[in-house]
């Protein structure tokens, strides 16, 4: 029989052979003891020869010595079973480290994220604070601008003094004089308003909801320019010819309507104009341009839009064959389409009214089929980045200096989906078709006035 005892065994042998010398027995009574010796892995072997078991199976000390050797066995056993577990805890322990060197590694990323973060932020706000330098020279100036405005303001309160006094005696004061000076107050206030007439748009808000009706995609016009005010309706964005016409705002709201047009071909979209008592719309399935006259009620010109992608090719995010948008401004009036040769991205395009000839073409990177409606004020197109609910002015392209700039303009989409927007120079507003809902939105313009003493 031959024992292998692991790291505690030198002990066990102690034990067996040092604790129990009466027990040790000699070679000529059938034991042969050779001596211990050790592994690789530092465990003692012990090799014990023992008789035959029916040499000794009647020797008390024989009995004895083996259920001592059953019990080094059991201990062995036991032994081994503990360097079982001891060796799992050690892998443990070897992956639980390998973890904190992760989680150490993890803790100096963040630290050097954070720092690279700060630096980041630090250097956008100084940006910001270059970019915003530039405003001081404007702010002062407008501190300028308000105090004339304000001398204006207590002149017409000191003449509006001076009539009601004139009112109660009558004769007292030189009437002509008193009127030059009327007429010379009138004159540098329409001066200082001819000045405010275009500026960078700086805050939306509202709605007003004016009315509820018709299809969710629809087309309200309202004219602004040099023909007598009033709203023409056009319902839904594809398959019609009808076009309906109210005198004012109110009429539209009641229900009055004044007269009715049959288009001789019918649109696609919703972004049409109406600009000097015409009607620009895009002709169905075409990339055509039809300008229609209301007072005649025939066609006075129609022109292809060269390259301009139509029929869904590249509308806007709501789909609805809204890929060429007609518009207009206080500078004239003007088309937002995509081409293939501009890579699906917005191209900016001035009309002739007269004879919707291109004047000049300004190509922009912001992708069509990512914006959700676009309008002009005083010859920059601002660009939304959504139909629906979270939309805000996102992008704008200044035809003046070729350039552009992101922005964020938010404004509140009450109906959650918009799928006509257009800016009217005459009432400084927003209009727009809102899930069924005509609702008007009211912008805030940022306006640098020059006086007189700057020129």
């Amino acid at each position: 029989m031959i024992l292998l005892f692991g790291a505690l065994n030198p002990l066990l042998f102690l034990i067996v052979f040092g604790l129990y010398p009466s027990m040790t027995i000699g070679p000529k009574e059938g034991w042969q003891v050779y001596s211990s010796a050790q592994d690789a892995d530092g465990r003692c072997i012990c090799t014990v020869v023992a008789p035959e078991q029916n040499l000794c199976s009647r020797d008390a000390k024989s009995r004895q010595l083996r259920q001592l050797l059953e019990k080094v066995q059991n201990m062995s056993q036991s032994i081994e079973v503990l360097n079982l577990r001891t060796q799992r805890d050690f892998q443990y322990v070897m992956k639980m480290e390998n973890q904190m060197k992760g989680l150490r590694t993890k803790f100096r990323q963040i630290e050097e994220d954070r720092k690279t973060i700060m630096a980041r932020n630090f250097k956008e706000l100084k940006d910001r604070m270059d970019e915003l330098q530039p405003l001081i020279p404007v702010l002062e100036q407008y501190k300028t601008d308000a105090k004339l405005i304000s001398q204006f303001k207590e002149e017409i309160r000191n003449l509006s003094a001076v009539l009601t006094g004139i009112q109660e005696e009558l004769g007292a004061y030189d009437y002509e004089q008193l009127y030059q000076r009327v007429l010379s107050l009138d004159s540098r206030l329409r001066n200082c308003m001819s000045k405010l007439t275009c500026g960078k748009l700086m805050k939306i808000s509202g709605p007003v909801t004016i009315k509820t009706s018709g299809t969710r995609l629809m087309n309200v016009l309202i004219t602004y320019t040099r023909f007598p005010p009033g709203v023409w309706y056009m319902d839904t964005y594809t398959n019609s010819k009808v076009v309906r016409e109210y005198k004012s705002i109110a009429d539209f709201i009641s229900g009055l309507e004044s007269r009715t047009y049959y288009l001789p071909f019918k649109w696609a979209g919703t972004n049409h104009v109406v600009y000097n008592g015409s009607l620009y719309y895009n002709k169905e399935q075409s990339n055509i341009i039809v300008k229609y006259s209301f007072e005649t009620g025939r066609v006075l010109a129609q022109r292809a839009l060269e390259y301009a992608g139509f029929h869904n090719v590249y509308p806007y995010t709501w789909g609805g064959f809204s890929d060429i948008d007609l518009m207009a401004d206080e500078l004239g009036l003007w088309a937002v389409y995509a081409t293939n040769q501009n890579a699906g991205n917005i191209v900016i395009s001035q009309l002739e009214p007269q004879t919707i000839e291109v004047l000049q073409t300004w190509n922009t990177e912001y992708s069509k089929r990512n914006a959700g409606e676009s309008f002009m004020i005083c010859g920059t197109l601002y660009i939304t980045n959504s139909h629906l609910t979270g939309a805000k002015v996102y992008y704008s392209y200044n035809t003046k200096t070729s350039t552009y700039e992101y922005m964020d303009i938010p404004f509140h989409n009450q109906y959650f989906h918009i799928s006509m927007l257009d800016y009217n120079a005459r009432e400084r507003a927003l209009y727009a078709w809102n899930n069924g809902h005509q609702v008007i939105f009211n912008v805030t313009l940022f306006h640098v006035i020059k006086t007189e003493d700057d020129s």
